[in-house]
């Protein structure tokens, strides 16, 4: 299914590594509603892999001036390190990756859009983080998803040229900042659905992680 073989994997974390994205929704419509007002399905959609500055400004200009936007990205990050601290699980497939890339000595990275407090809370309590090689987070590249700046840096980082790094996304903008990085895009939807864009930018949509270790070599072979 992929292109070439690949010598690194870059792993978006929100909804790929870890299933937090149906946490945020189920949070930030809820607090929203409390405040008065209606957050559509596809208003919070459209914040899936965006950083949170640039979802904030878009949730301000869809509920107008006089919504309290730091009041509510306050009660959120409450609620959801609330949630983090009792535990958060793992997407299916995870643990199998990560090992299968330490069985073929494949160096890997995580690009998110969240800050690195958020990576902590997310992964810390899973005890996956020191299994990645580097951690890209918001602050460590200059523009954000849906550029390709985490995917550059990540690769970078890992010392691996863009075109033979594996990248595993779940959001549309994720995808696009992989694809405009020069990556092997894969796809595993989470909250959202392949679309046409989608598959035109990406080498393969994935059911779940568990498919995408199929598709590497076996240890024995490496």
């Amino acid at each position: 299914m992929l292109p070439r073989p690949p010598k690194a994997v870059i792993f978006d974390m929100d909804g790929l590594l870890c299933d937090t994205e149906a946490l945020y929704r189920d949070v930030m419509i809820a607090t929203v509603a409390e405040m008065g007002h209606e957050m559509p399905m596809p208003l919070f959609l459209s914040l899936v892999g965006m950083p949170a500055v640039v979802g904030d400004a878009r949730v301000q200009d869809h509920l107008g001036e006089s919504f309290d936007i730091a009041a509510w990205r306050g009660l959120v990050s409450e609620r959801v390190a609330a949630a983090c601290a009792v535990g958060i699980d793992l997407k299916p497939g995870v643990i199998e990756m990560l090992d299968r890339l330490d069985a073929l000595g494949l160096p890997r990275a995580i690009a998110t859009s969240s800050g690195h407090p958020a990576v902590q809370a997310h992964l810390g309590p899973s005890g996956i983080l020191p299994r990645f090689n580097a951690v890209i987070a918001d602050g460590d590249y200059s523009r954000g998803k849906p550029n390709p700046d985490p995917y550059l840096v990540a690769a970078e980082r890992l010392g691996v040229a863009p075109e033979f790094c594996l990248a595993l996304e779940d959001s549309y903008n994720g995808v696009r900042a992989a694809s405009a990085a020069g990556t092997m895009a894969v796809m595993i939807p989470d909250l959202l659905d392949a679309t046409d864009e989608m598959r035109g930018l990406t080498v393969a949509i994935a059911r779940d992680m568990h498919e995408v270790v199929g598709w590497l070599p076996e240890p024995d072979a490496h």
